[in-house]
């Protein structure tokens, strides 16, 4: 949460010629509801069971960048279909970016506790060894996102590359 996911994609695919597709909003769409109203509704568990099912349909769509929930990659199958249909890029922030851009919303349920820090640092601990994972990461740091999208650019296999060259010419 808050490293950037929705933000940079959205310039990302703009620079490849590609869609782009918040994982979170086609949730929401299919769900009827917003996520805290899912969390509060129905659960965690639940909310996960959906995050998952409505990824394993995007990821079929072609031409996209797909921003998933922060909780998302945690779960194996969802690892093991973004590795099959495309690439991950985990946007890394330290823990004083996060609680900065955190601070300002008040949307998602897992911070609605009182302890932004503590509850983002226990959430690091927890799932920095898991996005490490990802097939590339880049730093997603307190400036401007079209500098984390070069970053992207830069590591992104030469096939995405030249994409985004031939929208540019």
């Amino acid at each position: 949460m808050g490293a950037g996911k929705s933000s940079v994609g959205r310039r990302l695919a703009a620079r490849l010629g590609f869609g782009f597709v918040d994982a979170d909003a086609e949730i929401e769409k299919a769900a009827g509801a917003s996520i805290p109203e899912i969390f509060t509704a129905h659960g965690e568990a639940a909310f996960r069971d959906g995050e998952r099912k409505v990824i394993a349909r995007l990821l079929e769509k072609p031409g996209i960048v797909l921003a998933t929930g922060g909780g998302a990659f945690m779960n194996a199958e969802t690892r093991t279909r973004i590795r099959e249909k495309g690439v991950s890029i985990w946007l890394k922030a330290d823990l004083d970016v996060l609680v900065k851009r955190c601070a300002r919303r008040t949307h998602r349920p897992l911070l609605n506790n009182g302890d932004i820090r503590g509850t983002l640092a226990g959430l690091m601990e927890q799932r920095y060894p898991v996005y490490a994972e990802a097939d590339y990461t880049v730093i997603s740091a307190d400036g401007p996102h079209d500098s984390v999208v070069d970053q992207i650019l830069a590591v992104l296999p030469a096939a995405y590359n030249g994409l985004a060259a031939n929208q540019q010419s």
